[in-house]
């Protein structure tokens, strides 16, 4: 069951300005396969359009994974992601290297992540979110445990939060009806 949208949690959302997350198990379901010659992954399509959307909007967008990958690397560029990590450091670290290259502070941050790797930043996050089968610390630390499961739309519920609270849905919806 997901989080009530509270007066509290749209407070939080009307201050993003970054929106970050882990991949496997956020924007993945966590699933790897691994064939002869490469690795493939499932993204989920709607995730992909609330991340186009957010950046024509002027947000930034950055991906944080300890796990290297060529297929999480192609669909990054696919979408034009702001900020691509992928290496076993911290990922605090990473985020602090964002912030300091935007001039955004941990305010400003949504983050989403579902494992321990994820808890610096999501205690640090001004709205942090976790997928239902995170771990328990993941989602001890979230504002939000989405009703979506990771790589099945999860992002795609936490943008439209964003968007919603900031006023851009509503516009959108208009644009896309005409």
């Amino acid at each position: 069951m997901s989080t009530p949208v509270t007066e509290a949690l749209v407070h939080k959302l009307k201050k993003v300005k970054l929106f970050v997350c882990d991949v496997d198990g956020i924007l993945t379901d966590g699933s790897v396969y691994i064939g002869q010659s490469q690795e493939t992954k499932r993204f989920d399509i709607r995730d992909g359009l609330g991340i186009v959307t957010l950046r024509k909007l002027g947000f930034k967008v950055g991906w944080i994974s300890n796990r290297p990958s060529t297929a999480t690397t192609l669909r990054a560029e696919e979408l034009k992601i702001d900020f691509l990590v992928q290496n076993k450091g911290g990922k605090v670290a990473e985020v602090e290297i964002i912030l300091a290259a935007t001039g955004l502070t941990w305010e400003e941050v949504s983050y989403m992540g579902d494992d321990i790797v994820d808890l610096g930043v999501l205690k640090r996050a001004g709205f942090a979110a976790c997928v239902p089968e995170g771990v328990a610390e993941a989602k001890a630390a979230a504002h939000y445990i989405t009703k979506a499961t990771g790589g099945n739309g999860a992002v795609r519920e936490v943008i439209e939060l964003i968007l919603k609270a900031q006023g851009h849905w509503d516009r959108l919806i208009a644009d896309y009806s005409a």
